[in-house]
């Protein structure tokens, strides 16, 4: 599969959800119903879950409770490797690269079964097209050879983009994608958000900056104490009472 043409797009259900640490509940009792081939967007008020709930979701932590469907099957015991394979994708709060790795070692780790086989393997010339394909999408493959601490952080959240996209997921969910980078990239992230679900892909968005949340996605999920506590589309999040007294306490 190369960076270009279309996808179907993945449906993801979560039923139950949650997860205590001590006597905390970061996630209680979550359900949500991601609309598959839209832009869904997750907000809410800091410590209402939003992270946890990404991480129990995606496998990197185990949930107390609850069930996680994906295109129908249930992943909710399974690993971050095996429901990253069945087609869901994330990216992190904080960007994850492998800092003294080039921009294209970066890019063909998730195609690698060991960093033995990284170096064996490196005149892969299908990895390595596709690689320079995801790395023209997103704007950054006259980096193919710079060291990913060598660029900077806006380009090495661009950089884990198109590592997950190297994997041609469904559904691809991103968290804090606009943290901690300039509004220029911001806008190139927006519109290439825009033309991967074009292209037949869903996407999960958690996010802080509400104008970006309100011009991109189709649907909105916002949670509090957490669990989910209103839905629909931005305009109408945006009025509701519940949502207001979690933001604001009034």
């Amino acid at each position: 599969m190369t960076a270009t043409g279309t996808v179907t797009g993945g449906a993801l259900t979560v039923r139950g959800l949650s997860k205590a640490f001590g006597g905390v509940r970061a996630v209680d009792d979550a359900s949500v119903e991601f609309k598959p081939g839209r832009i869904n967007a997750i907000i809410g008020p800091n410590g209402s879950g939003k992270t946890t709930f990404f991480n129990c979701v995606t496998g990197m932590i185990r949930a107390d409770r609850g069930t996680v469907t994906l295109d129908g099957r249930d992943v909710s015991r399974a690993t971050p490797d095996r429901i990253a394979r069945l087609g869901l994708g994330r990216s992190f709060q904080v960007c994850r690269v492998f800092p003294r790795m080039t921009v294209m070692e970066n890019m063909l780790v998730g195609v690698r079964s060991t960093a033995a086989d990284l170096w064996r393997r490196a005149d892969d010339e299908e990895s390595l097209e596709r690689a320079r394909g995801w790395l023209r999408r997103v704007g950054i493959d006259h980096l193919e050879h710079s060291e990913a601490r060598n660029i900077s952080y806006g380009q090495q959240k661009l950089l884990e983009l198109a590592g997950v996209l190297m994997a041609e997921p469904r559904i691809v969910m991103l968290d804090e994608p606009a943290g901690g980078v300039n509004p220029a990239l911001i806008g190139r992230i927006s519109a290439l958000v825009r033309e991967l679900n074009a292209e037949g892909r869903t996407f999960i968005v958690v996010e802080h900056n509400m104008d970006l949340v309100m011009s991109l996605s189709d649907h909105v999920v916002v949670f509090d104490r957490g669990r989910p506590i209103a839905e629909g589309a931005p305009a109408e999040v945006q009025t509701d009472p519940r949502v207001l007294e979690a933001y604001l306490g009034v």
